[in-house]
């Protein structure tokens, strides 16, 4: 078993002591500890009522960060010090924003809108500004889909940033491989991992042997079509034959021909489809959105 911070015994000693000095239910907390790889705190809480935190020391703007997303409203339930024992606190998260973490412990964060916080289809306004220019959010929605994510799945996106960004909040066993080719692009993203608070993106500059090694194997590829595509697909089924591809593309050239580049490398279950979105104006005129193909290939489960 890996070396652990907060083994079974000192979360059970945590959970007893919250037990004892909170009227709250634990019967359906949920466990984070932060202290391992992978772990989001700041997805977890908006999508869990009640979170029990366990952190080392260090964390100098967690609160701040959980405040600026706008999870200031939660209540955080600790002591002071790094035993299970003492007096117990309680503070909202904005009265928090300048303190930091001083001793590995455990606290419980209560997010009482935790139902109408849940990112799915995540407006674009909310991602960081920058050189990135972002899918629609209902096409975001469907290729989300598509990747048929669960949080045990090691993902990888290519050029599609707020894909990662929403992918990474809902694989958090797993990690998600960030691919941007543009210097910019790559400075986007780590804006968007700082502001969400994910732990388990990586950020590369390109697909390939060297800077792959080491990485968790991708179960899910998800790119945007591009001239290195096919040099893409090419290495990612050398390092699993059973990846599943997710394709986006508004170039119909790719689209017509992209059964035949899959076929080349033993994907034949190809399916293609094309999606359009129109949002009424302020003149009650229905303006257009570019409509991509969206085609999927390989794994388990293809639809």
């Amino acid at each position: 078993m890996e070396d652990r911070l907060f083994n079974n015994s000192n979360i059970l000693s945590w959970l007893q002591y919250f037990s004892e000095n909170t009227d709250i239910d634990l019967e359906h907390v949920k466990i984070l500890d932060i202290t391992r790889k992978n772990k989001n705190l700041i997805p977890t809480v908006e999508a869990h009522r009640c979170v029990l935190v366990f952190t080392e020391a260090g964390h100098t703007d967690i609160f701040y960060k959980m405040w600026d997303v706008g999870l200031g409203e939660c209540d955080v339930i600790y002591n002071e010090g790094s035993e299970p024992k003492g007096e117990i606190k309680r503070n909202k998260v904005s009265e928090m924003i300048d303190r930091g973490i001083n001793a590995s412990a455990g606290m419980i964060i209560l997010n009482p809108n935790y139902r109408s916080t849940v990112k799915f289809g995540m407006d674009n306004k909310k991602f960081a500004t920058g050189s990135v220019k972002y899918v629609g959010s209902e096409i975001r929605s469907v290729l989300i889909s598509k990747m048929r994510i669960d949080e045990s799945k090691n993902l990888c996106v290519i050029s599609g940033e707020s894909i990662a960004v929403e992918a990474a909040m809902m694989c958090g066993e797993g990690t998600v491989i960030a691919v941007e080719y543009k210097e910019r692009d790559r400075e986007t993203m780590e804006e968007n991992v700082n502001q969400f608070g994910l732990q388990n993106v990586i950020i590369v500059d390109h697909v390939g042997e060297d800077t792959f090694k080491d990485l968790p194997v991708p179960d899910v590829t998800m790119l945007v079509a591009s001239a290195s595509l096919e040099q893409e697909i090419s290495y990612l089924t050398s390092i699993n034959r059973d990846m599943s591809f997710v394709i986006y593309t508004l170039d119909f050239k790719v689209a017509a021909t992209i059964r035949d580049i899959l076929l080349k490398y033993g994907l034949s279950d190809a399916n293609i489809i094309q999606i359009a979105v129109s949002y009424l104006t302020s003149k009650n005129v229905f303006e257009n959105q570019p409509a991509p193909w969206i085609i999927t290939a390989g794994g388990k489960e293809t639809d």
